[in-house]
């Protein structure tokens, strides 16, 4: 073996500091990985030195005090001509074969497949936090080689010397950390063992940590992992877990579901949110890798509309990012991410058919997460249509509650129009559900395949107009002046006048409009302010759909004293202001048209009120 001198300096064969730059900046998300790194190469270390020595010890002692970091490790060590190699080269790893291994290669790529990364790498990627790493070593692999030391600073040199037998009797690796001006809080004891605690409480092997305190070293190491801990009672587990879902997320979670998948070498298990969350945000979910903490911001590992749970997770199959922070998307995620929805559904399911109180528990919460669910799984559906909550004309309930009061379902786009309708629908038998929500209208669609003997349609004016009481012949003849001038001053608005007799009596007016007719007035707008060839196209376009309708109501007493008023102006700036204030109470965008005749609604009754007054005041006068 030949024995390099101190005094010869090596440089890497990389721009240290362009290669720090990239890593800090580029890489890694945070300094903080450096603690990763460190345990990483130490858990590896030890996973090489296993499958040379079954029955070495296994041995991790991290420990931080003032500004140094060290991490000692029992595990395969290295010879000087390895410390050359793989320390001065990027990419190399000290579990490659070569280098005079014991190992046959069928069993090194069997243990291979243990490793979490890259030595080389790894300990370079300390040098965002670190300006010196010594690296003390002994190989078991030779147990003749001398202990080596590997010294490296910040500005890209390093140097590899030999050293006594006593400087390290045993076989493994001491790694001491200096921290570079300006990085120093990254060295504070408790900040590295919160790192440690959080990158590495799940690893294989017990790794201890010393604050230099002098007291006894702490676990950093808590295994098994909670999810497959063994406890007396189911209800025992599901606190346990509670626990842990605080401790980890910060809140109490509704309930806990399982995520085992032996065949993908995924286990863990999803907490389900006790406050609604918006389907647009994307969850993070925590996933180890071989025990090893990758990322608690993997957005990628659910299936979108499982939004209501944040899941923690150990894997030794999915593929994890250059930075080692992230999941890669690939067809074996893909699968996993299908069969872990197919979990998050079979937990619905089991709630739905035996735990009905705590799916109503969930429900209240998540409806909208497992309405999205619905809306592709027709099966899903309608296991769930005793439980989704809709609202209605008669109330807040299920699909199936109201589909026992009504087989003939109409529902409204917009909440608006639902909320104007819902009153008069209720107090004249029409079943109007609210699909203004987030995937109603889409479930709605989808209800006749669950039942096919249920009919849904849009709500339009002419089926509402139908289940209004008309007025007898009589008294709409004797108003027929009235309703023409009605009539007269709502054509501009492209809107008809009716005469109904409905419930609530303090409705003067009711707007009634659809789809059709909306598009036909846009079609009419459209067709005014195009040119010669636009308006053949869209005068070929024109429909026949219904135009809207205001619904007067002959049992409101404000109607019957406008239609008796003797004044045809004043009657007809009274209809506008119906009309106005109808619109108004649908909540609908006005149209410039619209604006204007409330403009001149309201402006007209000003002057009629005010002219009166004077007429009155000249009376007296004139007594």
């Amino acid at each position: 073996m030949t024995s390099t001198s101190p005094s010869t300096p090596h440089s890497f064969q990389v721009d240290l500091r362009g290669l720090v730059d990239l890593l800090s900046h580029h890489l890694y998300s945070s300094p903080r990985v450096y603690v990763r790194e460190l345990l990483q190469n130490a858990v590896d270390a030890i996973t090489a030195r296993h499958a040379l020595e079954p029955a070495a010890e296994v041995r991790i002692r991290l420990s931080a005090s003032g500004g140094r970091v060290t991490i000692e490790d029992s595990g395969i060590g290295l010879t000087a001509d390895e410390a050359h190699s793989l320390l001065a080269t990027i990419g190399r790893s000290s579990k490659r074969a070569g280098g005079g291994s014991d190992l046959n290669e069928q069993g090194l790529e069997a243990t291979r497949q243990e490793f979490l990364g890259q030595f080389g790498i790894g300990l370079l990627a300390c040098f965002v936090v670190a300006r010196q790493i010594r690296v003390v070593t002994r190989s078991a692999r030779d147990p003749h080689a001398a202990p080596v030391e590997w010294l490296a600073t910040d500005d890209g040199s390093y140097t590899v010397r030999e050293l006594p037998h006593d400087a390290r009797p045993e076989p493994g690796t001491t790694v001491v950390l200096e921290a570079r001006p300006g990085a120093a809080e990254w060295a504070v004891p408790a900040k590295v063992e919160e790192l440690a605690r959080d990158y590495g409480s799940l690893l294989p092997y017990e790794i201890t940590f010393d604050d230099g305190e002098g007291g006894e070293p702490r676990p950093i190491t808590d295994r098994p992992a909670v999810w497959d801990r063994p406890f007396p009672t189911p209800d025992a587990r599901r606190v346990a877990l509670a626990g842990h879902c605080a401790q980890l997320f910060g809140f109490t979670p509704l309930d806990s579901i399982d995520l085992d998948l032996p065949v993908a070498g995924v286990r863990g298990v999803a907490y389900v949110l006790p406050e609604p969350t918006s389907p647009a945000h994307r969850a993070g979910h925590r996933v180890h890798l071989k025990g090893m903490l990758l990322t608690e911001r993997a957005d990628n590992l659910l299936p979108d509309w499982a939004f209501f749970v944040r899941a923690v997770l150990d894997t030794d199959t999915l593929r994890p990012t250059a930075s080692r922070e992230n999941l890669y998307d690939d067809e074996t995620l893909a699968a996993v991410r299908d069969a872990l929805g197919a979990r998050v559904r079979g937990w619905l399911a089991e709630l739905a058919a035996s735990d009905p109180d705590r799916l109503a528990a969930f429900l209240q919460v998540h409806h909208l997460g497992v309405k999205s669910m619905a809306r592709h799984d027709p099966d899903l559906l309608g296991l769930m249509l005793p439980w989704l909550p809709f609202e209605t004309s008669d109330g807040s309930m299920s699909l199936q509650e109201f589909a026992a009061a009504h087989t003939d379902i109409h529902f409204t786009r917009t909440v608006e129009e639902f909320r104007q309708i819902a009153p008069i629908a209720a107090a004249h038998g029409l079943g109007v559900i609210n699909a203004g929500y987030t995937y109603d209208a889409d479930l709605l669609a989808l209800l006749p395949a669950v039942r096919p003997d249920l009919k849904v349609t849009e709500l339009d004016a002419g089926a509402v107009t139908e289940r209004l009481d008309p007025v007898p012949t009589s008294a709409e003849l004797a108003l027929a002046p009235f309703l023409a001038t009605a009539r007269t001053r709502l054509e501009p608005q492209s809107c008809d006048v009716v005469l109904r007799a409905f419930q609530p009596v303090a409705v003067p007016a009711l707007y009634l409009d659809d789809r059709q007719a909306r598009q036909e007035r846009d079609r009419t707008a459209a067709l005014e302010s195009a040119d010669s060839l636009w308006s053949g196209i869209l005068g070929a376009l024109r429909g026949s759909a219904p135009r809207a309708r205001l619904v007067l109501n002959h049992n409101n007493p404000l109607i019957r004293r406008i239609a008796a008023l003797p004044d045809e102006a004043l009657t007809g700036t009274a209809v506008e202001s119906l009309y106005g204030q109808a619109l108004l109470m649908s909540q609908r965008p006005l149209r410039p048209a619209d604006s204007t005749l409330l403009n001149r609604a309201f402006l007209g009754l000003l002057e009629w009120a005010t002219h009166s007054t004077d007429d009155r005041d000249a009376q007296e006068g004139q007594k």
